[in-house]
């Protein structure tokens, strides 16, 4: 039971501190109003960072249905576990962005920007574009993915060092690709924000526009995240080892 209330607590706390940095960097009320991209960038690598520290023994601190399905396709995670742990994102996620509406409500209420109000919650293209869209996000899952298995090729790692480099996939992904799509990367880091927007009392609201959350950053991830499996197990690292 531990690793599904980890994911589910942990997945919670990333879309609290990711959601909310975009709030307050966004909003036109926040007193942290014009923060800009950097900050949100950095933000989101520690809202990754902060809980994995807190869960990753308990869980391995996925956080992501795309990455849990990853490793359960590379052998290395349970396939009687996804189901659990995908439920468990999910939900978290939904909690997550529930908790940003209510620390935030007023400033969303107040704002008079629909897409500003959904930017808080979920992501976007910057240009409409269904191919290069998902092209966009299943590169970004894919360098996550990738990455996230290459920490096996650094040798003698220091303890905790992984989450720190993870820190870093997250930040450079969003630095380099964030522009084009917002990087979800990460089915329950949009969908369960997205359906908070969508079932929670947020005056002038707007679309939660679920045509483009079911099929980019819902689908995209998974298809990135397998593709990077079936690349890193195709490069034969004891060989070059050797």
């Amino acid at each position: 039971m531990l690793p599904y209330i980890s994911e589910f607590v942990g997945t919670a706390l990333l879309l609290l501190l990711g959601t909310s940095v975009v709030a307050n960097v966004n909003l036109t009320k926040s007193g942290m109003k014009g923060g800009g991209v950097v900050v949100i960038t950095v933000a989101w690598g520690l809202a990754v960072m902060i809980p994995a520290y807190i869960f990753g023994a308990a869980s391995g601190a996925h956080f992501n249905p795309a990455l849990t399905v990853a490793l359960a396709v590379n052998g290395t995670f349970d396939w009687g576990m996804v189901p659990g742990y995908i439920v468990a994102q999910m939900v978290g996620g939904f909690v997550g962005g529930a908790l940003t509406h209510t620390l935030f409500k007023d400033h969303l209420d107040a704002e008079e920007n629909p897409a500003l109000k959904l930017g808080v919650f979920c992501t976007s293209p910057s240009m409409p574009n269904l191919f290069r869209n998902f092209l966009s996000e299943t590169i970004g899952t894919f360098v996550l993915v990738f990455a996230i298995l290459g920490i096996a090729q650094v040798p003698n790692i220091a303890g905790g060092m992984d989450k720190i480099f993870v820190f870093g996939i997250i930040v450079s992904v969003g630095m380099s690709l964030g522009g084009l799509t917002g990087y979800a990367i990460n089915p329950a880091r949009d969908f369960g924000p997205r359906l908070a927007h969508a079932l929670l009392p947020i005056k002038g609201k707007g679309s939660s526009n679920f045509a483009y959350g079911c099929r980019v950053p819902l689908i995209a991830p998974f298809v990135g995240g397998i593709l990077a499996v079936v690349v890193y197990k195709a490069i034969p690292w004891t060989a070059a080892a050797v």
